[in-house]
């Protein structure tokens, strides 16, 4: 009897351990279906824009200082005034100017009169020498006299030009059509040659706008620049309020270089500003058109996967299997994005559901808990 126990109890235990055995060598269970949602890839017409910060500048722009010495006697100009080339902005003292003036026209009318006095004594002592009346020597110095006297008066007349530059240094005038900003002296402000800043003077039409790009997009900007047609609407203005301005912008230039430390490189388009609504020094966003416009393949953005700096979507496949799709992205257009490349009208691709799937992942489109 306990024989037979004993034997019993054996088989029992080979049968256990042969159990666990076959279990343990038996494939993991199937991968889940995964419920998700697709989309039927469809051209679509649209807009493709790119946009960077930028700062608008003006075409000229001139820091107005005092050239002379003196006190601020006028101010002919109200802050913010729009003013044309040549108009009176700020007059200085111009007494001592004027009296300086004076005295180097009299110094002139002098130098002239001395100058002609000479010339005529050096004639007269020609002709006496002419008939060997007077000493060679008296005929040297009277010449001497005169080349002395065309000195004096060359000084002379040079006195007169300085002291007209000054006179007219004492009142500052507009060297272009624009506007003036806020005034920084009063009237009865002492001033000294490039001391203080008086004001800021800048054109208003039309206005420039500068932008900086990557050195890796100078290509494309190249050819923008050298086009012959391109779209009216290429470049354009978003406001911080997100209005849109309502002219567009003429591409005029690209920097000489790009910078060594940034890797960027300066662009600048020119707007023109009939209503003054571009003032210097605001910053905006530039729009420019890109080659994603027209009919093109458009997805929902939120259907994009990012690995790695590279981009790929889920393709559904026969058999309502998936291929992870590489992709190359454009420009979004509010909750959608162009595929420039990776795929064609028609695939279907999923949607949502997208962060439980993986290669070759089988999917339902129905909703769990649904008939």
């Amino acid at each position: 009897m306990k024989s037979n126990f004993s034997i019993a109890a054996f088989s029992a235990l080979i049968f256990t351990v042969f159990s666990c055995g076959t279990k343990q060598q038996a494939g993991p269970p199937p991968a889940p279906i995964v419920p998700v949602t697709t989309y039927q890839v469809v051209k679509k017409t649209v807009k493709g824009i790119d946009q960077y910060p930028a700062t608008l500048v003006p075409i000229n722009e001139v820091e107005l200082r005092p050239q002379i010495s003196g006190y601020i006697t006028n101010i002919y100009v109200q802050d913010g005034q729009e003013v044309k080339k040549g108009q009176r902005l700020y007059e200085i003292d111009r007494s001592k100017y004027a009296a300086a003036q004076q005295q180097a026209r009299a110094s002139v009318s002098s130098a002239e009169a001395n100058l002609a006095k000479l010339t005529k004594d050096l004639e007269r002592y020609k002709r006496l020498d002419e008939q060997d009346a007077i000493a060679k020597q008296q005929l040297d110095y009277a010449e001497t006299a005169v080349l002395d006297a065309k000195s004096q008066l060359d000084f002379a007349k040079a006195q007169l030009q300085s002291a007209t530059t000054d006179y007219q240094y004492s009142v500052l005038t507009a060297p272009f059509d624009g506007t003036v900003g806020i005034s920084q002296v009063r009237v009865g402000a002492q001033v000294s040659p490039g001391q203080p800043l008086l004001n800021t003077l800048s054109s208003n039409d039309p206005m420039s706008l500068n932008f900086v790009i990557n050195e890796r997009e100078i290509p494309r900007f190249n050819r923008l620049l050298n086009a012959e047609n391109n779209p009216d609407s290429l470049f354009t203005i978003k406001f911080s309020d997100g209005s849109i301005y309502p002219f567009p912008g003429q591409f005029i230039t690209i920097d000489r270089a790009v910078g060594r430390q940034s890797g960027t490189i300066n662009l600048r388009v020119r707007f023109p500003n009939p209503n003054r609504e571009l003032i210097a020094g605001m910053t905006v966003n530039i729009q420019v058109l890109n080659q994603d416009i027209g009919e093109q393949l458009a997805i929902p953005y939120k259907a994009v996967l990012e690995q790695m700096g590279e981009y790929f979507v889920f393709v559904v496949q026969d058999g309502n299997k998936v291929h992870q799709q590489k992709v190359t992205l454009g420009s979004q257009v509010g909750d959608e994005i162009v595929i420039r490349e990776g795929l064609e009208e028609g695939n279907v691709i999923v949607v949502s559901g997208i962060q439980k799937l993986r290669e070759g992942s089988e999917i339902t489109t129905e909703i769990p808990g649904q008939q």
